[in-house]
């Protein structure tokens, strides 16, 4: 319910005023606010009789209140309007933000005259500081929000303008200042004069300190370049803001096309029926060619789609073929995956088994499998969909977390997932390019060598050898009678690694658990992947948890588009 709730007022105070009927309503409320506040300041500067103060401080006092609460709620869900914002660290990053900062300057400081007595000038610059608000409007105006993005986007070449004049207007001082001092000894005393003489004629002397006109040819030169430079100070920012902010403009025109064809990407995603479950369920992917006939898009917009997503990437299906098998050629398609964090998806559901999925931004197909094994048993997921793919660093095998964008944070709410006396089930893919076939299917794995037959003791990840052996047991008959699959325990791979993220995490001796490898051509290609999911899930329940499976969640049986909707 507080889930639901956060979503809704982040959709209600993100700013854009094209959203549904209430949020727009919320969206004018607060301009409304913004301009009673700004009107109330104006009044208050002229000499008004008491009644119409009173009614002025009352409108401050409510405006006040107001925007209390406004900025509070927005602080509340900023995680929501950006994953980056996730945390007290995240919300302090919004806090320190532009909007963010002036949300706070403007609301929270005036409470300080009725917690302390303040001097007069405090008290006055409190009262400014509600001007302050006024900038708040600038949110909703794409005016403001493009000139800001020309000036953004054009800093550095402004930069370099402004460092080349006053360069160049420091040179040209201090020949004013040889040439002047010896006519005007008294006057160009020092260098300074003639610094200050010649900045000044930038800004018209409104202070008349620098009223020391040149009396030599040489400085009368000089002071020709100086009012020419005057003319270039001004016209040569003015045109690098003009062309940023038609870039701008134009950038903006650009962006919304992207966007609509982000959203005709997300439609090519919608649920279709899985026969053997009768399940409805977000395609595992679309090839390149396909999306490009059905949405009518060529290459260009359709890569600029699945950048912008998010929740999108392209993938290479050649990579899930083994290496003596390796009949398919390059074959792109677009997998969407489900995300609710900066580095992939995290779902808690209090369950006392977590689905850690850590490779699947580099393995087409293991998050639809991943995401949808954890659905059907009800279980917490948490998986990494996002980074670099090249060179690609690993979260399931790993050095220093520093050096890997995104981990810390997984690690951090993986510990919030994993408490004492559960279980984790590790899944990766198996028997793909860079592997051959494999006479088994499915590799279980509890920290040992390759060939290892032990299950459990020191250094292993698992101390509960009797329940693990009974769920190899119970997945091995599952899957042989409904799938004619078979099973293996650390024939094939070693995780014997220190470096392997579950003990060098620690979570290898807070909980029990299990990496299991799946060959690609069942988690991907074969009609019954779902059918596989569901089998693993019920022998997790059955072995591992000794409960019943729980009802399928009924949002799997509508149709609908992509992974809205999930709770995620």
């Amino acid at each position: 319910m507080a889930s639901k709730l956060k979503q809704e007022l982040a959709r209600a105070l993100d700013d854009n005023l094209h959203t549904r009927q209430w949020h727009n309503i919320v969206d004018w409320l607060i301009i409304a606010m913004i301009l009673l506040s700004t009107a109330e300041i104006f009044l208050s500067t002229f000499d008004l009789d008491p009644g119409l103060r009173r009614v002025l401080k009352w409108v401050d006092i409510t405006t006040l209140i107001f925007f209390t609460v406004e900025v509070s709620l927005r602080i509340w869900v900023a995680p929501e309007i950006n994953p980056s914002w996730k945390g007290w660290r995240g919300r302090m990053r919004y806090c320190f933000s532009f909007y963010g900062f002036i949300d706070i300057l403007s609301t929270f400081p005036f409470y300080l005259q009725w917690l302390f007595p303040l001097p007069a000038m405090a008290f006055k610059a409190l009262r400014t500081a509600r001007v302050i608000r006024t900038f708040r409007i600038g949110r909703y105006t794409k005016s403001f929000n493009l000139l800001s993005s020309a000036i953004a986007e054009k800093r550095h070449e402004l930069i370099v303008s402004m460092q080349f004049l006053i360069v160049i207007t420091f040179i040209l001082s201090l020949v004013l200042f040889f040439a002047e001092h010896d006519s005007q000894p008294d006057v160009y005393d020092n260098g300074a004069v003639s610094v200050i003489w010649a900045f000044a004629q930038y800004i018209g002397d409104p202070g008349q300190f620098a009223d020391t006109p040149p009396v030599t040819a040489v400085g009368r030169v000089v002071a020709c370049i100086v009012g020419l430079l005057g003319i270039a100070i001004v016209a040569v920012p003015t045109g690098i803001i003009g062309a940023g902010f038609t870039e701008a403009i134009e950038k903006k025109n650009h962006m919304e096309e992207v966007r609509e064809s982000a959203s005709k990407l997300h439609d090519g995603f919608e649920r279709k029926l899985d026969r053997p479950t009768g399940l409805q369920v977000v395609p595992p992917f679309r090839s390149v060619d396909d999306l490009r006939i059905r949405l009518n898009m060529n290459t260009d917009h359709l890569q600029e789609a699945v950048e912008h997503g998010p929740g999108f990437r392209i993938v290479n299906l050649a990579a899930t073929v083994p290496t003596t098998d390796n009949y398919l050629p390059d074959r792109l398609a677009v997998e969407h995956y489900p995300q609710n964090r900066p580095y992939g998806c995290c779902i808690d559901r209090g369950a006392r088994l977590t689905i850690i999925a850590p490779s699947n931004m580099i393995d087409p197909g293991l998050s639809h499998f991943c995401f949808y094994l954890a659905m059907i048993g009800g279980f917490n997921y948490i998986s990494r969909e996002t980074g670099r793919r090249a060179p690609y660093k690993s979260f399931f095998a790993y050095k220093n977390p520093d050096d890997v964008i995104g981990l810390k944070e997984y690690l951090a709410d993986l510990g919030t997932l994993v408490k004492p006396g559960t279980w984790t089930l590790t899944v990766l893919a198996a028997s793909g390019a860079l592997e051959p076939p494999y006479p088994t299917n499915i590799h279980l794995s509890t920290g040992g060598t390759k060939g290892d037959g032990r299950m459990s003791g020191a250094g292993m990840f698992l101390s509960d050898e009797a329940s693990y052996r009974n769920f190899a047991d119970t997945l091995s008959a599952r899957l042989g009678t409904d799938l004619g699959l078979t099973v293996d325990h650390q024939q094939f791979h070693d995780t014997s690694s220190p470096n392997n993220f579950l003990r060098r995490s620690g979570l290898f001796l807070r909980a029990e658990n299990i990496v299991m490898r799946i060959e690609w051509k069942h988690l991907l290609w074969s009609q019954k992947r779902l059918v596989l999911a569901r089998d693993i899930a019920c022998s997790c329940h059955e072995a591992l948890l000794n409960s019943p499976m729980p009802s399928l969640p009924p949002i799997l049986r509508q149709k609908s588009i992509g992974y809205s909707g999930y709770d995620i």
